[in-house]
C-alpha cells in the first residue's frame, strides 16, 4: 500500500507561518501526498509552490467550529477554489444538526456540493464525530448521501477526540462507495493510520504524516 498517496498532510494551527506552509508543500512533493491541507490566506502561495505537482490543495471552510451562515461559507469555498484549492474540508453546522434543524443541512450542503463541484473541486464534509450520537452521526451521513458530497471526515483536530476507528466504521457502514471517508484529528503513528484505514478510511489528514510514512 501507498500509504503516503492516501495522506494529506496538513498545517492549520493559527499562527501557521509562510515558511511552514512552504515546508508542508516541499514535504508533500518529496514524499508524495495526496494533498496539503492548509489555511485559506495560503492557497495562492500553495497554488505557486506546488505547479507542476500532482499535489492538491486542500482548504478549510467554516472552520473550525462550522456555525458560519450558508452564505459565509459558500463565499469562502467561492473564494478558495477561485484561488486555486482542489478541495474543501467543510465543517458540517453541528448546532443545526444537534438542534435536528434537517431543512437548514439540506440547504447548506446543496448550497455547498453546488458551489464546490461545479467549480470543479471535491466537498469533504467535517461532522466532528467526538461530539456526536451515533444517531446524529447517521443522519449526518444520509444528508450526504442525499446531496452526493464527496467525502466525510470525522473532525476538525481542534475537538478531542479525533479519530477513531469506531467512528470509521460507523461512517463506512452507513455510507455509499461513492463517497470516501477522511479520518483526521490525533493521527500519530503508522500504526493507527493503518488501523483506519482497515476499518474504511480512505484519506488521513495527518500533521505528522512525516514520521508517520517514514517508520
Amino acid at each position: 500500500m501507498n500509504l503516503a498517496a492516501r495522506i494529506d498532510h496538513t498545517l492549520l494551527k493559527p499562527d501557521a507561518s509562510e515558511k511552514e506552509i512552504k515546508k508542508l508543500c516541499d514535504e508533500a512533493k518529496e514524499y508524495g501526498f495526496a494533498a496539503v491541507c492548509v489555511p485559506p490566506y495560503f492557497v495562492r502561495k500553495c497554488r505557486q509552490w506546488l505547479s507542476g505537482s500532482p499535489v492538491k490543495i486542500a482548504t478549510v471552510v467554516g472552520f473550525p467550529m462550522g456555525y458560519s451562515n450558508t452564505p459565509s461559507k459558500v463565499e469562502e469555498a467561492r473564494k478558495a477554489i477561485d484561488e486555486g484549492a482542489n478541495e474543501i474540508d467543510m465543517v458540517l453546522n453541528i448546532i443545526a444538526l444537534k438542534a435536528g434543524d434537517i431543512n437548514y443541512l439540506k440547504n447548506e450542503l446543496t448550497s455547498m456540493t453546488t458551489i464546490t463541484q461545479m467549480r470543479g473541486g471535491k466537498l469533504k464534509v467535517i461532522l466532528e464525530t467526538g461530539i456526536l450520537s451515533d444517531e446524529e452521526i447517521i443522519t449526518a451521513c444520509k444528508l450526504c448521501k442525499e446531496m452526493t458530497v464527496d467525502f466525510v471526515k470525522t473532525s476538525t483536530g481542534f475537538v478531542k477526540p479525533g479519530a477513531t476507528v469506531e467512528a470509521v466504521k460507523l461512517l463506512r457502514k452507513n455510507l455509499p462507495k461513492s463517497i470516501k471517508i477522511k479520518a483526521s484529528g490525533g493521527i500519530k503513528t503508522k500504526e493507527f493510520a493503518l488501523e483506519l484505514i482497515e476499518a474504511g478510511a480512505d484519506r488521513l489528514g495527518c500533521s505528522a504524516s512525516v514520521s508517520i510514512v517514514s517508520e
